[in-house]
């Protein structure tokens, strides 16, 4: 082993989902995600037909994804095998046989239309496989107002649960945001309340363990690019290889 290997830090491999209702912008956000991370000089749109993981006839004619695509994003310590899933119900077995192989998936809603029934759908299937989940709601720059983003959380949350929680940059590292974090679990909240802080690998543990769901709210065009890169960062440091 040479010299400058010692002691060096093993690299990460994580393969990590996309799935949404159709229609929600899980391919734009591929797109941005890809782009942020150096993966594409130049990202493609959808109503183009020239997004990078739509690549078959079907899918640039439709504007859909028909079948499951794979990209890499890569990291200091992480890769991240992206794999963008078909979002339209008449291709669920498609997506179902990504499940199989995710280290975790990010769940795409659109903020304007919030929770939709597939959305339901694919939340009791990723409960099935027992899939950590982050969350990102996108289109956030048609919704105006603070008010909008506080009603999308809540729907969240009465939906998939109290995990549900805001990890947007301007909330991060705020005592509200650290406490919502601790009241996903017993212990981390003893230590919070002892400490006013709750230790990034508690996070990531929590997650992993489906009692915790980071929320996003952005938009994934490329004139917005909001929330895009928190996610991406977030990606590589709270996701890990499952058991």
């Amino acid at each position: 082993m040479g010299a400058g290997k010692e002691g060096r830090k093993a690299k990460k491999y994580i393969c990590v989902g996309l799935l949404a209702h159709v229609d929600a912008g899980k391919t734009t956000l591929s797109e941005s995600l890809l782009f942020q991370n150096g993966a594409l000089r130049e990202r493609g749109r959808v109503d183009r037909g020239d997004a990078f993981l739509d690549t078959y006839a079907v899918e640039k004619e439709r504007g859909i994804s028909v079948f499951s695509k794979q990209a890499l994003l890569t990291g200091e310590d992480t890769d991240i095998i992206l794999m963008d899933t078909p979002g339209h119900v008449d291709f669920s077995a498609e997506m179902e046989r990504t499940l199989q192989v995710l280290d975790g998936a990010v769940l795409v809603l659109s903020g304007v239309e919030g929770i939709q029934a597939h959305t339901r759908t694919l939340w009791k299937l990723l409960q099935k496989y027992e899939i950590p989940v982050m969350i990102f709601v996108n289109k956030m720059d048609r919704c105006k107002t603070i008010k909008e983003k506080a009603e999308l959380l809540m729907q969240l949350q009465e939906e998939f649960g109290d995990g549900c929680v805001d990890f947007s940059q301007a909330v991060k590292g705020t005592e509200s945001f650290y406490e919502n974090i601790a009241m996903c679990g017993e212990s981390v909240l003893e230590l919070f309340l002892e400490t006013g802080n709750v230790p990034e690998e508690m996070t990531q543990k929590l997650i992993r363990v489906r009692k915790l769901f980071p929320c996003y709210f952005g938009s994934a065009l490329q004139e917005k690019d909001e929330g895009v890169g928190e996610l991406l960062t977030d990606m590589g440091r709270y996701l890990g290889q499952r058991d």
